[in-house]
């Protein structure tokens, strides 16, 4: 009898053995596997992956924003932010002065009375031909201001308008970094860090612009003997176009960024008829 048993436990004890081996590798390879797919799940970041949809809308307003990095550059390096024209007869009866400056440099442009307008009262457009005198404003080194038809340009507007520029500057260059590291990571976390930086640097040049122009009004009001036409001239307008595109491509990216379909919120009747 006991014998027996023995003969039966041991008989026994391999096949469980050898069933308890192949559960166990079993077990470790499943666990094996499931830490791995915990563990590529694990690796992707917090933001889905992008469609081929969604990575199309984003090079869209990529590029909208790369439009709007183009005109403020063009913008803020050139010095045609306004344009400044005395009375044809300010100078002499044979010519006639104007002059125009940006951000960091003035300019004046000697005329020919003969090639200006008759109806025309002022000297200008600054089209025609003539000679031209262009000066860095050396306020930025050694603080001396500037002098245009016996008034000073306001030398704190200026600066802070120059600074505002520059910083939404390098807040563009940050979104275009995290919109490069989106679409080559394939990921929606980096939209939203975009989204403020694009946005913040179109707010930036628009309170730019905004300071500029009332520094040209104090420019006008630091001395009337000399009265003068002004009017804002095209690069004004390039940095202005850059700032809406800015805004634009920065609420596109937020758009973007969301979890769920804006439209499908707003508009879900229709969603579900089609």
């Amino acid at each position: 009898m006991w014998s027996t048993f023995i003969v039966q436990d041991e008989e026994s004890r391999p096949s469980a053995a050898s069933g308890g081996g192949a559960g166990a590798l079993a077990g470790m390879m499943g666990v094996r596997t499931g830490g791995g797919k915990r563990r590529t799940r694990a690796s992707s970041p917090s933001g889905k992956a992008l469609s081929e949809s969604q990575e199309g809308k984003i090079k869209l307003a990529f590029f909208v924003a790369t439009v709007g990095i183009t005109l403020t550059v063009l913008g803020v390096g050139t010095e045609f932010w306004v344009e400044l024209a005395p009375s044809k007869g300010f100078h002499n009866n044979q010519t006639c002065l104007a002059a125009h400056y940006g951000l960091w440099k003035s300019c004046t442009k000697m005329l020919w009375v003969a090639d200006v307008d008759p109806e025309r009262e002022s000297c200008g457009p600054l089209d025609l031909p003539g000679e031209s005198n262009c000066t860095y404003f050396k306020f930025y080194t050694t603080g001396e201001n500037t002098v245009l038809f016996q008034k000073t340009p306001a030398k704190n507007l200026t600066v802070m308008s120059a600074m505002l520029a520059i910083f939404g500057l390098f807040l563009m260059l940050m979104g275009a970094v995290c919109i490069v590291m989106a679409i080559s990571k394939g990921v929606q976390f980096f939209l939203k860090p975009a989204s403020v930086c694009f946005t913040l640097s179109g707010v930036l040049i628009f309170l730019s612009l905004i300071i500029f122009h009332q520094s040209v009004l104090s420019f006008l009001a630091s001395d009337h003997t000399v009265p003068l036409h002004y009017e804002l001239s095209w690069s004004v307008t390039c940095v202005g176009c850059a700032g809406a595109m800015l805004v634009v491509a920065g609420a596109s990216f937020l758009l973007l960024a969301l979890p769920y379909n804006p439209w499908e919120k707003c508009l879900p009747s229709k969603n579900n008829d089609s």
